[in-house]
């Protein structure tokens, strides 16, 4: 005889153990009915964000090299690159030539390089640097949603824009730059946790559950209270129904997309396998126009020549790979690529052949781009202009942030990022 289902068995056994997937509540369930609606969807024109955050505080001295700028080989005696080693950008600033695998983006006019990147005051703590950056908000009494986030709640708000969902691919909790306050993102690290088990326990428990909501409708019908079901939680048990249904319903429309790898082979690490996977989702026809996810490992206080080389390594042969598959797939023109750490690194080399907490950086751009190559002034390095041993930074942040959203994602920036941070023209306009 089957076990009678009430509000506590469901949350206990039911749909809580369903999905393996780490969620906020309903962002499961609003993800799969994005997936489920996905046909209904004109995707080919709507642009695409991928995120990429180098967790740890990337060298960018090391990355972006200025190695004929006076400074450098100063503060660089054992740690300094050679011109002869780097890819060139200019005549004094060359890239890491673990980054090689990047050429082609840059001499096809798909990458950008902004120098000089950061915000006021900066933050040399791993979380406060990350929160900055994810919330897009310097008040640390401000950090209830992310900019992303709040960029998914406002396309919910207005008619004349597209909806923008998002999906977070990767180990870590949900991040800070994905929090928002109508829109439920999921956070998965393989695409087999979209799907849900083979056995026929949630349609069971939707078959209780409609059960038990027509229960409860006939009761308040015949205004006999006493016949309510035991336990019932009306907003609940709603919510448990339309979770159920369409995790039911999505879960067999995920069988029928097409995920399939294709033919650009993709290194076998942690970021090439999230970046195939995001591959294999916007090549399905999925609704969704934001992923995030990250690679971890810089924070390089020692030893740092042969780990640094290693982790851009992985980051461009990840990334030349994906640009590559987009191409092959006509989906260059949607998708742009966002490469950014929480801060850079201090131009001195510290005593254990490695480098310590900075603050401006490098960001890297791939994508339809306006502006290509260098954007922006290397900071300087002369001793006079450092701030505590840090180059200082002359482009916020939050300008590129701006560019992202009005020129690629089509929203405005002043409702997500409030007033003052002009777009820089970095991509060409949706």
């Amino acid at each position: 005889m089957m076990t009678p289902i009430n509000r506590r068995s469901l949350l206990k056994t039911g749909l809580a153990g369903a999905p393996l997937i780490s969620v906020g509540a309903g962002s499961f369930p609003l993800f799969l009915q994005s997936t489920a609606n996905a046909a209904k969807w004109d995707t080919k024109g709507e642009k695409i964000l991928v995120v990429i955050q180098l967790l740890g505080g990337n060298d960018g001295l090391n990355t972006v090299v200025p190695h004929k700028i006076d400074g450098y080989s100063r503060g660089r005696r054992s740690l300094r690159l050679g011109a002869s080693t780097l890819i060139k950008l200019s005549d004094e600033i060359g890239l890491h030539a673990s980054l090689k695998p990047l050429e082609k983006s840059l001499n096809d006019g798909r990458l950008s390089v902004i120098q000089g990147v950061g915000y006021p005051n900066p933050d040399r703590s791993h979380f406060r640097s990350m929160d900055i950056w994810e919330s897009a908000r310097l008040d640390p009494n401000e950090l209830q949603t992310g900019w992303l986030g709040r960029a998914m709640d406002v396309s919910l708000e207005s008619s004349s824009k597209s909806r923008i969902s998002g999906v977070h691919i990767g180990s870590r909790n949900l991040p800070l730059a994905l929090r928002a306050r109508r829109t439920d993102v999921p956070s998965l690290e393989r695409l087999d946790q979209l799907q849900l088990k083979g056995d026929n326990s949630l349609t069971r428990m939707a078959a209780e559950v409609d059960k038990m909501r027509l229960v409860e409708t006939n009761s308040k019908a015949s205004a006999k209270p006493e016949m309510m079901p035991e336990n019932s939680d009306n907003p609940l048990l709603g919510f448990v129904a339309r979770t159920t249904a369409t995790a039911v319903a999505s879960s067999k429309k995920l069988a029928d997309l097409d995920t399939k790898p294709g033919t650009v082979k993709y290194p076998a690490t942690a970021l090439g396998s999230r970046l195939e996977l995001v591959s294999r989702m916007i090549k399905s026809g999925l609704d969704t126009r934001v992923f995030y996810t990250g690679l971890d490992g810089f924070d390089t206080h020692a030893n740092q020549i042969n780990v640094h080389a290693g982790l851009l390594d992985q980051l461009a042969v990840s990334l030349a790979a994906f640009e590559s598959d987009m191409s092959e797939a006509s989906q260059s023109d949607r998708v742009c690529v966002l490469v950014f750490s929480e801060f850079g690194r201090r131009l001195a080399e510290n005593a254990s052949m490695g480098t310590d907490h900075g603050a401006a950086a490098p960001v890297i751009l791939t994508g339809p781009m306006a502006k290509k190559g260098l954007v922006g002034k290397h900071p300087s390095m002369d001793p006079k202009d450092l701030n505590d041993g840090d180059v200082m930074y002359h482009t916020d942040f939050r300008r590129i942030y701006a560019d992202i959203l009005t020129n690629h994602l089509g929203l405005d920036p002043v409702s997500i990022l409030g007033t003052g941070f002009e777009p820089m023209g970095l991509i060409k306009k949706a």
